[in-house]
């Protein structure tokens, strides 16, 4: 029996131009190498997305894994001196969805010792459990398969990725800083449009133009005040904050004057802005109700997707109290979560992240500050019986793309790791349910063995 599964997910290796720049390369060669020194019985099991085949417009079919071949020659040389000591297995996640479609794919990633299972889930048996593998699309609407195997079933994220990723990949060297490309680190899409006007402001609008609107910025939230202390004395309700403002101003000579024509100025912008505001409020309300009705824009829908996902494990503990961990990618947010006495696992992603920061001043954009979080996840038995999930880290160096007006205006966060480094779980398994669930996976898999490469047996 197998000691250990190790899990990575959510490489999107490849693409158009600038997304097919692997950032984390090294440190994925690295990690590959050290499994093809252990000498412990492990499998490496690669839960989805490991190719970015999606993000590929200029080849088609199986021309991208010729692609994907020629241009990491390095990667495929050590997926295959690796797969010659441990077993590397693959599965299909959105963003390489045609490893599922195409059946030829099995035998051209054979040829690196990659065995590829064309399933949606697999399960591997640990001790006296069993962990249940996916990637996670079929749970995300935007993104899962309505035909799960069918090359034309694609989801209305394939046609995003087409039209946006791709398209980002090959203008992102245009731009003043090439920042374009890390379209796929913004998660979730929905921040998308601000992640746009953020490098716009910071990286791509003139300097001339940014630096003097910089100061009505900035003083917007100090103007709102002074609107609302100049609406008062206008109305007669009360004089005293405008006069005070008056005197105060007063005291600082022609910087004063600057700074009451600054807010003056602001004053003048609120107004407009608050006229024009009501009828797009209006407008907008009235276009949420109808997307509403079409069933588009549902609030239900706006949770944490990590919920779905905890949803969907408790389910599946419940119904089969031999599950001890529910390992899971797609969302690129890491995570070991325990439910109950098992564990819930989000294997993150190897990809560049964004973390969203306010700017402490003004209504300037929010900066996104980038930074890596390379993991891994493994699995095995512990002597007691118990399953021991451990998450390691793979140290790479933030790389700090922040232009120092973005750090002015927005301190980088504090990174905070609340991951365990090692969860272990003793799950209460009734005998009469472990037996007969060990008798059921016994019988399945001897069927898998059967049919060959879309039900390859489970270790």
């Amino acid at each position: 029996m197998t000691d250990a599964y190790y899990f990575i997910s959510d490489l999107h290796i490849g693409g158009d131009e600038q997304l097919g720049k692997v950032d984390f390369l090294n440190e994925l060669l690295s990690f590959l190498r050290m499994l093809e020194a252990t000498d412990e019985d492990a499998e490496l099991i690669i839960n989805g997305d490991a190719f970015g085949l999606w993000e590929f417009t200029d080849v088609d079919g199986l021309d991208k894994f010729d692609a994907l071949v020629e241009r990491y020659p390095e990667l495929f040389d050590q997926f295959e001196a690796t797969g010659e000591r441990v077993p590397i297995t693959l599965i299909p996640g959105n963003h390489d969805y045609e490893l599922a479609a195409y059946p030829e794919y099995v035998d051209r990633l054979a040829e690196f010792n990659v065995t590829l299972r064309q399933e949606v889930s697999i399960t591997r048996r640990v001790g006296d459990y069993v962990v249940y593998i996916e990637h996670g699309m079929q749970r995300d609407p935007n993104n899962r398969i309505p035909d799960f195997g069918n090359p034309y079933a694609n989801p209305p994220g394939y046609f995003v990725n087409r039209q946006v990723t791709s398209r980002a990949g090959r203008l992102s060297e245009r731009g003043k800083f090439n920042w374009l490309k890390d379209v796929q680190a913004v998660t979730p899409m929905t921040q998308i449009p601000a992640w746009t006007l953020s490098n716009y402001f910071y990286r791509e609008m003139s300097p001339w133009l940014r630096f003097a609107s910089a100061p009505f910025l900035l003083l917007f939230n100090v103007g709102f005040l002074y609107v609302l202390a100049f609406a008062l004395d206008a109305a007669g309700v009360w004089s005293l904050p405008m006069t005070l403002i008056e005197r105060f101003l007063g005291l600082f000579g022609p910087v004063g004057v600057l700074v009451d024509l600054l807010l003056t100025a602001n004053l003048a912008v609120t107004l407009l802005l608050i006229l024009v505001a009501i009828p797009l409020l209006v407008f907008a309300r009235d276009v949420r109700k109808t997307l509403r009705r079409f069933g588009i824009d549902r609030p239900d829908d706006r949770g944490s997707s990590a919920d779905t996902y905890l949803t969907a494990a408790r389910e599946l503990f419940a119904s089969d109290p031999t599950v001890a961990v529910f390992v899971y990618g797609h969302t690129h947010r890491p995570a070991v979560t325990k439910v109950a006495e098992r564990v819930v696992v989000n294997t993150g992603t190897w990809l560049k992240r964004l973390r969203r920061v306010e700017s402490a001043l003004g209504v300037l954009p929010p900066v996104f500050y980038s930074w890596y979080q390379l993991n891994y996840v493994r699995v095995s038995a512990t002597k007691d019986g118990g399953v021991a999930v451990e998450y390691e880290l793979v140290e790479k160096s933030a790389p700090n793309e922040e232009t120092w007006f973005q750090r002015l205006v927005a301190a980088a966060p504090r990174r905070e790791d609340v991951i365990p480094s090692r969860t272990v779980v003793r799950p209460a398994v009734e005998a009469t349910n472990a037996t007969e669930s060990t008798e059921a996976a016994e019988t399945t898999e001897a069927a898998a063995t059967e049919t060959g490469p879309r039900g390859d047996r489970d270790r």
